[in-house]
């Protein structure tokens, strides 16, 4: 344990954003702003992370978007693969994407092509439709496809077509979900 921790410590990145709202692959998470703290440590090629979303104003007293995973990443050639445990601490709300206290664990792999960017993920564990996302990114537009628990149906369809933009330490998204026929206006900043 404590060769990996000295082994970490030489290369501990934190950070954090602080958004008007969470929105994730097309849902709002809390209808509320949130803080998203991230920690993530290094060993060799494998890159190992905490993240975290956290309300910051109150939002509905029946939704939480309470959130606080783990990750496992690295990368194979053009190859980038990631583990992560998805963790929703205190949402218990009868439309929760997963259920309360209950973690979800995702497979997923992404490449980049130049301007154009490729992620496909799948859920492995905790989530009975093995829900699957893709989405593709081209400069600053994005288009996000996704089934079971990312649509209303189930059925594999659209639920995040965006347009994303920085400047500075500022960043902002616009996310449209045709599947909830609904969109957001989303403002961060970057520590």
């Amino acid at each position: 344990i404590f060769l990996v921790s000295f082994a970490l410590s030489k290369e501990i990145t934190i950070g954090a954003d602080v958004v008007s709202r969470y929105v994730w692959r097309g849902t709002d998470y809390g209808n509320a702003a949130a803080v998203q703290p991230t920690i993530e440590g290094q060993i060799g090629p494998i890159s190992l992370g905490a993240w975290g979303s956290w309300s910051i104003s109150p939002g509905p007293k029946d939704v939480s978007g309470n959130e606080c995973d783990l990750y496992a990443s690295t990368s194979f050639g053009p190859l980038n693969f990631i583990l992560t445990d998805y963790f929703f601490p205190t949402y218990s709300g009868k439309d929760a994407l997963f259920d309360s206290d209950r973690h979800v664990l995702e497979f997923g792999i992404g490449t980049d092509a130049g301007p154009i960017s490729l992620f496909a993920a799948s859920n492995i564990s905790g989530d009975d439709d093995n829900s699957a996302y893709v989405e593709i990114n081209y400069e600053m537009f994005s288009i996000g496809l996704g089934n079971g628990s990312y649509t209303n149906k189930g059925e594999f369809s659209p639920v995040s077509i965006g347009i994303s933009g920085t400047r500075d330490n500022y960043f902002a998204s616009y996310i449209i979900n045709p599947d909830q026929e609904t969109s957001f206006l989303v403002f961060g900043i970057n520590f």
